[in-house]
């Protein structure tokens, strides 16, 4: 029999334990739970969680932190769930290695939603899908081809190394950071600016209407988010 979906919230709020619990097992997944950092390294170590729900907030570690020492032996989704708002802290999250971010308090569905999209994420590393199709924009990251409803593209080398790594993480925010170091380099981490006119001539180029993007979405302050391909 296949074991239900496991989930991993690493939470001191007890009432956030209390929502989450029944919320997430009504929905066929099995719920663990810890209440600080180093419980949850435990857990995410002894337990096999196919998901990670983590505060950033814990009494004896900053959730970075916990991402951070995460990252070093395992690539288990994580999705913050903070009341952190601040920008930079999402940056920081994000940068560290964390899949997602949601702001408390947050709504059930939403939540939700990252979830699908965290183990799905999973799912397609480990097959590593060599073609995304978002509503007829198909990459063909092995042929180096795009198509928007069967028409081919034409792209400059960096354009397409820039849309294929969204496309790898579609459906997720990937800070200006990520992008420019996994495409420029770590010399150019810092060239916002650069990337941002990047971003400009491939929506010339895939959207159909530029000035109001469907397909490369910004996330203000903090990077871009491809639309989910599913």
């Amino acid at each position: 029999m296949t074991r239900a979906t496991r989930v991993l919230v690493v939470d001191d709020e007890h009432a956030i334990h209390r929502f989450l619990k029944p919320a997430l097992e009504v929905n066929d997944y099995e719920v663990l739970s810890a209440g600080t950092a180093a419980e949850g390294l435990k857990r995410i170590a002894a337990d096999a969680p196919d998901v990670v729900v983590l505060d950033l907030g814990l009494p004896d570690m900053d959730g970075k932190d916990v991402i951070a020492r995460v990252r070093q032996w395992s690539d288990v989704p994580i999705i913050v769930l903070s009341a952190r708002d601040r920008e930079a802290e999402k940056i920081a999250a994000l940068d560290f290695g964390a899949d997602d971010f949601v702001n408390k308090p947050f709504g059930m569905g939403e939540l939700m939603a990252r979830l699908r999209t965290a183990l799905r994420h999973r799912m397609q590393r480990k097959g590593e899908t060599p073609v995304v199709n978002i509503d007829g924009l198909v990459i063909d990251v092995a042929r180096r081809r795009v198509t928007w409803e069967g028409t081919e593209v034409s792209l400059s080398p960096k354009e397409f190394e820039l849309l294929a790594f969204l496309a790898r993480h579609s459906g997720r925010v990937v800070t200006h950071k990520q992008i420019l170091t996994a495409v420029w380099g770590p010399a150019h981490e810092h060239d916002t600016q650069y990337l941002r006119v990047y971003i400009g001539q491939l929506r010339q180029k895939i959207e159909p209407k530029p000035a109001d993007p469907r397909f490369i979405l910004t996330e203000p302050g903090i990077g871009y988010r491809l639309l989910d391909a599913a």
